[in-house]
């Protein structure tokens, strides 16, 4: 039954089935009251139906919850089936420490994009939670994401008419300046962290571009030192400090990685240190399979690694970097060797070489100049200085 008249009292109502709840997958219906004659609410029926039918219906009922129970009541709940743990993590860290504090009370139906853009001018103020001052444009840019993505929903699912971030100004987001080390630099940090007890994590880094939860999320069964070569399969990632094992971010981010001699063999000798590791804690031993662990074999939390990193920067006086500018750091060394964007881009695990070249394109400003000077003595010959 899609839908139906009911008389209830003098008056008569309009039944419809519109479809099942997102969180519960039961089947919705909803009442509409009120009219005077079965006539009135026959043509009532046959409209409601068709906006169910158009995926314009709207129910009122519900655009009166809040913004924080239709976020946290329905929204995240039903987004734990569709979605990676990180990016869910991430969902419940912008709704519950930015958006529910200052728009929770907000009625659904009344949101309005000049209070979101109040909202994101707010957060760039004295937005952060652990300290004083504002959140970064592109922290606000997420949060706005989120907003705009729950809020798509809530349209797709009936509860509101139209999608108020969609009218909203977020701030442009900014990237992080991207700081690189020289292939010289790269060296000089292997060289200086040569008897850490990471430095085959290091060496990885360096010579592979992986990320830093790539990294961490690396077992032994996907490392094949026979035939050189590493699987990228696994990722360990933290958002608001929780872990998550999960996939890579992208289908092309799962891939097969070529190993150097020199990176093998250093893996070769992480392998046999940690066997002793395992043999010295005996039945304390975590046995998590993974390559990079503590001296106990339990998981290295992602932001104590970026942390070691630092200091580790620190005390070789070197340019402080960041350790995901150790991937930047190696992708441009691979383009300055002349190295095809497409092998590049396939090597690093981005989604498409469209991406590598407008991430790295302003990090090889010498390319210009040689192009300006080739460009030169093709057409002026003899005569170009």
């Amino acid at each position: 039954m899609r839908g139906s008249v009911i008389r209830r009292g003098s008056k008569w109502a309009v039944v419809i089935d519109v479809g099942r709840d997102p969180s519960t997958g039961k089947r919705v219906r909803r009442w509409h009251s009120g009219f005077t004659t079965r006539k009135e609410a026959e043509r009532a029926a046959r409209d409601l139906l068709t906006r169910v039918e158009n995926e314009t219906y709207v129910d009122t009922s519900q655009g009166r919850r809040s913004v924080g129970e239709f976020l946290v009541d329905e929204w995240l709940p039903a987004k734990r089936a569709t979605v990676k743990a990180t990016t869910l993590a991430s969902y419940r860290l912008h709704v519950n420490a930015y958006i529910v504090p200052q728009l929770g009370a907000v009625r659904l139906s009344s949101l309005r994009a000049s209070q979101l853009n109040a909202f994101y001018a707010d957060l760039l103020e004295t937005g952060r939670c652990s300290a004083a001052g504002g959140l970064s444009p592109k922290t606000v840019r997420n949060v706005h994401g989120t907003l705009h993505k729950a809020l798509d929903d809530a349209v797709r699912w009936g509860r509101i008419a139209r999608n108020p971030a969609a009218l909203a100004d977020p701030p442009k987001a900014t990237s992080p300046e991207m700081r690189i080390w020289t292939a010289h630099q790269l060296r000089a940090f292997l060289d200086h962290v040569r008897t850490d007890r990471l430095v085959a994590a290091w060496h990885l880094l360096t010579t592979t571009g992986m990320r830093r939860g790539e990294l961490l999320g690396l077992r032994w069964v996907d490392v094949d030192l026979d035939v050189g070569c590493l699987s990228v399969r696994q990722t360990r990632v933290s958002v608001d400090y929780e872990v998550s094992v999960g996939s890579p971010k992208t289908e092309r981010a799962t891939r097969a990685v070529a190993l150097d001699p020199a990176t093998i063999a250093v893996l070769r000798e992480d392998r046999s240190r940690q066997l002793e590791d395992r043999l010295a804690w005996g039945p304390a031993w975590a046995d998590t399979g993974l390559v990079f662990t503590r001296e106990d074999g339990t998981e290295i939390h992602p932001q104590r690694l970026s942390q070691y990193f630092r200091r580790l920067v620190a005390s070789s006086g070197l340019p402080t970097i960041r350790l995901h500018d150790v991937r930047h750091s190696y992708a441009t060394a691979l383009i300055k060797a002349g190295q095809p964007i497409k092998v590049v881009s396939q090597r690093i695990g981005h989604a498409s070489p469209t991406i590598t070249m407008a991430i790295y394109q302003h990090v090889l400003p010498s390319d210009d100049e040689e192009a300006a000077a080739a460009g030169a003595r093709v057409i002026l010959g003899d005569s170009a200085p």
